[in-house]
């Protein structure tokens, strides 16, 4: 439920009737950033709240239901893109996502050892990516698959991210790491399998850092955005979806990536969008080809893995691409992206 102030009401008046709701229970009434209007959105459970009542009030204007079981990720409450703020902080580079602001995340699937991750780290940086994409803690179907080097991994992040400046994006699985990630790691990243730990969401909301949600393999676009409402309710984290493909009947690509979802996910919410086309399409020479058609989707960013020798990589190789075709890519969108703002 979304009120709108009347010009006419104070200040005092405003504040009264937000106490009042308030009072009620379950519900939360947030600011709406608005250019015009003086907006509140209700959040919570608002069914018993008398919508013809409220708008007997002489400081409301008018009452919108919002039908969608999501809120604080749609455009009924937030109605202009936000812009995600990472890094800037001990001594790694300040860099934006979305409002018109492209960010690209680059790196290893999975950190093997700081030779590896600095070297990629220089290369993806002097290609122009704005952040450090590793895996310290790896998710793996098979138990028997290598599962990442853990806090260790992490540490070799922190050092390829001193020595480069660049920003960290890294995936956290369980609870029991989150001052660790709290501390050491710029945007964290909830990962496929996590999309709805419901309870991790809540948590990581928590500590008010960037947050990027990736889209479950087999969820709708709705289940994502009510995902995004949990790491939100918080009031402190700030979300960017990530579209990385889903299961679909297709066996020719590791996941269906669905560009589709850029342009839905840009109508229906304010958050910032990200494709990541190596998991998305599981073949490097897929990662192109999906990458650059990602941004002439509109999508505000990329997620790719890179790798300086694919075929002795510890984890997921054959969608890795090289720091040389990485360079050449990163080329090719900044041209995808001066024609989408040419013909924008």
């Amino acid at each position: 439920m979304i009120i709108v102030i009347s010009e006419r009401a104070t200040d005092a008046e405003v504040e009264v009737l937000i106490k009042d709701i308030e009072a009620r229970g379950s519900v939360k009434a947030k600011e709406i950033v608005g250019e015009e209007k003086r907006v509140f959105g209700l959040v919570g459970d608002v069914a018993g709240i008398d919508a013809e009542a409220l708008r007997r009030n002489g400081a409301i204007e008018n009452v919108i239901r919002v039908s969608e079981p999501y809120k604080l990720s749609g455009r009924h409450f937030h109605p202009v893109d936000s812009v995600v703020e990472i890094g800037g902080m001990g001594g790694t580079d300040s860099v934006r996502i979305g409002g018109g602001h492209f960010l690209v995340a680059a790196g290893p699937c999975s950190v093997e050892s700081e030779e590896q991750v600095l070297k990629i780290a220089q290369d993806v940086k002097r290609s122009g990516a704005g952040m450090l994409r590793g895996g310290a803690f790896k998710p793996r179907s098979s138990p028997y698959s290598f599962q990442g080097l853990g806090l260790d991994g992490l540490d070799l992040l922190k050092i390829a991210s001193r020595k480069t400046g660049m920003p960290i994006l890294t995936e956290l699985m369980s609870e029991a790491y989150l001052s660790d990630f709290e501390r050491d790691v710029d945007v964290i990243q909830i990962g496929a399998r996590n999309m709805q730990n419901f309870t991790l969401l809540r948590e990581v909301g928590r500590l008010g850092k960037p947050v990027l949600l990736k889209r479950g393999p087999s969820s709708t676009i709705e289940e994502m955005l009510m995902a995004a409402d949990y790491v939100l309710m918080a009031g402190k984290a700030q979300v960017i979806l990530c579209e990385r493909g889903i299961r679909t009947f297709e066996t020719a690509t590791r996941n269906t990536l669905d560009l589709s979802a850029v342009p839905v996910l840009k109508k229906r919410s304010h958050l910032p969008v990200m494709v990541d086309p190596s998991h998305g399409t599981g073949y490097w020479d897929l990662v192109e080809p999906m990458a650059l058609a990602a941004t002439a989707a509109g999508a505000d960013g990329l997620v790719i893995e890179v790798h300086d020798q694919p075929a002795c990589a510890l984890c997921d190789g054959q969608q890795s691409i090289t720091p040389m075709i990485f360079d050449g890519l990163m080329r090719r969108i900044e041209r995808i992206r001066a024609v989408v703002r040419e013909a924008s």
